[in-house]
Parts: C-alpha cells; sequence; structure tokens
C-alpha cells in the first residue's frame, strides 16, 4: 500500500478512479474499476518505495551506461534538388511553392 507524506497509507477511491479514466478519455466498464483501482494503489506503493530509495550516495548521470556519444560531422550529405523539384510543381515562384490560399 502506498504512503503519503507523513507515513499514512495513500489509497484511491473509485471515484477518482473514473475522473482519472475520464480525463484520460478511456471508457472503463464499471465492472473492472476495482481492478484499476488496486492497479493504482500498487502504482502508489511503487513511486512511495522509489521515492525512498537511498540516493545520498548516488551521482547524477546523463546516462545510465559509462559511454561516450558517437558524433557525426555536421556536413551536408543530400544533393540541391530545388530546381529539379520545382520543375514539376504547379506553381513555384522565387525558390518557393506557390499553393492556393486556404484561410480567407
Amino acid at each position: 500500500m502506498a504512503t503519503d507524506s507523513k507515513g499514512d497509507q495513500a489509497s484511491i477511491d473509485l471515484e477518482t478512479v473514473r475522473k482519472t479514466a475520464r480525463l484520460a478519455r478511456l471508457e472503463v466498464d464499471e465492472e473492472h474499476l476495482a481492478s484499476y483501482q488496486a492497479h493504482f494503489e500498487r502504482l502508489l506503493a511503487f513511486v512511495a518505495d522509489v521515492t525512498e530509495a537511498p540516493i545520498d550516495d548516488v551521482e547524477p548521470m546523463a546516462h545510465p551506461m559509462d559511454m561516450a556519444q558517437r558524433l557525426r560531422p555536421d556536413a551536408v550529405t543530400e544533393a540541391d534538388q530545388r530546381d529539379r523539384l520545382q520543375a514539376s510543381a504547379p506553381s513555384a515562384e522565387d525558390g518557393f511553392f506557390l499553393v492556393p490560399r486556404v484561410i480567407e
């Protein structure tokens, strides 16, 4: 069972499950509400366990693996095909495709 910041057990009532499902735009059958309630309570218990894990001696890190990131050169690899692509366009001007106005 999950605990709140005071060490009391936190629980989720069925109305909270209904509200959460409605906010998430999920359709939940009434017969499954108790099952989802149990899942929520297990999730809260897990979060409480993780929150209480000792992390005082843990160094913050950007990646869980101690690895160097491979970098690639910042260079253009694609050929400029604008003129070829605009040649088949219905309408183009000054290097831009012209399209009909959508919003009046």
